[in-house]
């Protein structure tokens, strides 16, 4: 039987410490987010739903984006045991430099859109975690303030092909005398995807009220107080806004872009170039042919084409095809430090975060940027210590099975279904 006794005073203090407050609110909101699905909850509770849903929204039925999550979802890892793993090192070369981490953040249009600090927190935050940071051509702070932001870090920039060609040579220009070490050539958006909650939101740049913007703001104060109290927004590429995303991005690009226009930039940038957007492993091979410094297989967040290839099952054989000969990297679908282990295991040399990003942003600015960057660091140390790997080479495609639940049809049997319906008698 158990034997009690009145609590004794000392013993009952120890067990009773209180844990020390946190009284600034940003702070107190993001330690109790834990994963990258926690700060997209509190994103939406303090975002208007215009912005939130520009950066949470894809193309169409968003299958792109769907599919690109699941097959991240369906990965089965191979852990090795008695292996002597007490710490990991995360730290990847690429492009020539260093990265403390193999991730860095994708580039974003319109950033200061979901946050007011936009691009300034996650240059900074890059820089301050030693991972790189890219700039989009169509982002909210100008090629100077990122490198002000990021003075001493890799900065990267990411550039679309303008139908005034001389907007963009001069912006790639800019970039290298700002010191940018890589310039990504994006091939993916000769026209704008069709972005369906944008335009049921009436999304448009800048923001136009409406009675429901007005309703959708009243909970969210914090979020309008920050953009009418800082600078307007600008814009390094466009020089006239009003209208959705979609019509402001088919009045700039070009559909008419091709391997000239890749010749060209080459001939102006002085760095790495990493073409972004690959989606086939025959444009691979096409471009490891030009000796470029890398491809980045991405469908674009699924921004763009829906049901297009999904790009985490494309990697094995584009690493098998070009892998010795350039570095291929990875984005779309990346919600965990799992999902980037699995990457790198199966040949990825480095992969990029956009929402994910996007998310701590809009939860707690340049500390959500933070944060989400500590998660995914968190949970990549962890997914390696669990496997007993101490390095990031050491993770091989032995680690990783890709477990599939879209299988294409075999092209015999394909082909069997089109003759046997060829020979169907006509129905009059």
């Amino acid at each position: 039987m158990v034997q009690r006794q009145f609590p004794n005073p000392r013993e009952l203090a120890e067990l009773m410490r209180f844990k020390k407050p946190t009284l600034n609110p940003t702070d107190r909101r993001l330690e109790k987010a834990l994963t990258i699905a926690d700060l997209r909850d509190i994103a939406k509770r303090r975002t208007p739903k215009a912005p939130f849903d520009y950066t949470e929204g894809a193309a169409e039925g968003e299958l792109s984006l769907t599919r690109a999550r699941q097959a991240f979802q369906d990965v089965e890892f191979h852990p090795s045991i008695l292996r002597n793993v007490p710490v990991v090192d995360t730290s990847r070369e690429v492009l020539g430099g260093p990265s403390a981490l193999p991730f860095g953040i994708a580039p974003t249009g319109f950033t200061r859109l979901m946050q007011t600090e936009g691009e300034e927190a996650g240059a900074g935050a890059a820089a301050a975690a030693g991972i790189p940071f890219t700039l989009s051509t169509l982002g909210t702070t100008s090629i100077e303030g990122v490198k002000a932001a990021n003075p001493n870090g890799r900065n990267w920039f990411q550039l679309y092909v303008m139908k005034d060609r001389e907007i963009s040579y001069e912006l790639a220009r800019r970039a290298a005398a700002a010191g940018f070490d890589t310039l990504f050539f994006t091939v993916d958006t000769p026209v704008a995807g069709a972005r369906l909650r944008d335009k049921r939101n009436g999304f448009s740049i800048p923001p136009q009220l409406t009675p429901g913007t007005v309703i959708n703001a009243i909970p969210r104060p914090a979020w309008w107080i920050n953009f009418l109290t800082t600078p307007k927004l600008e814009f390094a590429s466009l020089s006239s806004t009003g209208g959705t995303v979609g019509e402001l991005l088919d009045a700039a690009m070009d559909p008419t872009i091709s391997f000239a226009d890749l010749d060209v930039i080459r001939e102006i940038w002085p760095g790495k170039i990493v073409v972004k957007g690959v989606q086939t492993v025959e444009d691979a091979k096409l471009l490891a042919d030009t000796g470029v410094d890398g491809v980045v297989l991405s469908n674009h967040g699924g921004r763009q084409l829906d049901r297009a290839p999904i790009p985490f099952h494309l990697l094995p054989d584009v690493v098998r095809e070009v892998g010795n000969d350039m570095e291929v990297h990875l984005d779309t679908g990346i919600m965990n430090g799992a999902d980037i282990v699995a990457s790198i295991a199966l040949g990825a040399r480095f992969t990029l975060i956009g929402r994910a990003y996007l998310y701590g942003l809009m939860a707690g600015g340049r500390r959500g940027v933070d944060r989400t960057i500590a998660i995914l660091r968190t949970e990549i140390e962890r997914t390696m210590k669990l496997l007993e790997v101490a390095t990031l080479d050491e993770l091989s495609p032995k680690h990783v099975t890709q477990l599939t639940r879209l299988q294409p049809i075999a092209r015999p049997v394909a082909d069997a279904a089109e003759l046997a319906a060829s020979r169907l008698p006509v129905q009059l």
